[in-house]
Parts: C-alpha cells; structure tokens; sequence
C-alpha cells in the first residue's frame, strides 16, 4: 500500500481544491439533474480554509494531493439532543485512487478534529443513486437516516 498523509489544507492548495471542486461537480451532475451546467462552484474554499469553525483536510501521496474533505461546525436543530454537529462535504478522492482507504483516512482526521472542538455528532449527505459512496460512509459508522425527495414543478 503506498503511503497517504493527511494533512490541514493551505492557501497554496487552493489551485487543486478548485480542481478537485470541479472533479466532484462532474461526477455529481449525472447524479443530480437540477446542477447547472458550465462553471459553477459549490464552495467558497479560499475562505474556509482560514475560517475557524471548518477544517479543510488534504490527501496527500508521494508529494501530490489526491483527496480532500471538510468538516463544518454547524448549529444542530434545537429539537436534537447535541447543541451542533459537524457537518461533511467536499469530500473527493482522485479517480485513480479510489479504493485504496484515502476517505477514510480523511473522515478519521476530521473525526479528530471535530472532537477537539467539543463536537459529538457527525452528518453528511450522499446520494441515494451513488450505493458506492453509501457503503464507503457506512464502512466508517454512518447510517442512513434520511432520505430528501425532490420534484420539478415545470410550468405547462
């Protein structure tokens, strides 16, 4: 197995962040009919990396970065038993390494970062459509709780 770190994003990660944004987006529009086409962003990543309530974490293997994910602290809704949770996304793995534990590598250093901010409880979304990414999630202790529904309401 090659050797994978993970470490804080930097500002000079910021030109592969943005590259792998676009990777994640690509792989998400056959997923998701309503992402429009063209350039579009989902994150505002140059500020989340010196925000203090996220942490953006890289992968990095023989010098190159080849993953990433972020966790966001976030106010839980005041009906949950935790006061907030820490939310995931921008998580991305390079095509040609996937398969190979670089997720969970990234998901174990945001659980440990989550923690040192007092933080108890984790969420994420994934597609349903995406049963890969799904049985990633679930390998590393999430379980499915919700599912969102969506429909289009096209003017006839």
């Amino acid at each position: 197995m090659e050797n994978i770190s993970v470490r804080q994003a930097t500002l000079s990660d910021l030109d592969t962040l943005l590259l792998f944004e676009q990777g994640l987006i690509d792989f998400e529009r056959p997923l998701d009919a309503t992402i429009k086409g063209g350039d579009i962003h989902y994150y505002d990543i140059e500020s989340m990396i010196s925000a203090d309530n996220v942490e953006i974490v890289v992968a990095e293997s023989a010098g190159e970065l080849i993953g990433c994910g972020y966790a966001n602290i976030e106010d839980s809704k005041p009906y949950l038993t935790h006061k907030s949770h820490a939310y995931l996304g921008f998580m991305y793995v390079a095509p040609e390494h996937r398969g190979k534990g670089v997720n969970r590598l990234i998901i174990e250093a945001l659980k440990k970062w989550s923690v040192s901010k007092g933080v108890t409880h984790m969420r994420l979304e994934v597609f349903a459509s995406n049963p890969a990414a799904v049985k990633a999630y679930e390998k590393v202790g999430f379980a499915p709780r919700l599912l969102e529904m969506t429909a289009s309401l096209k003017q006839i």
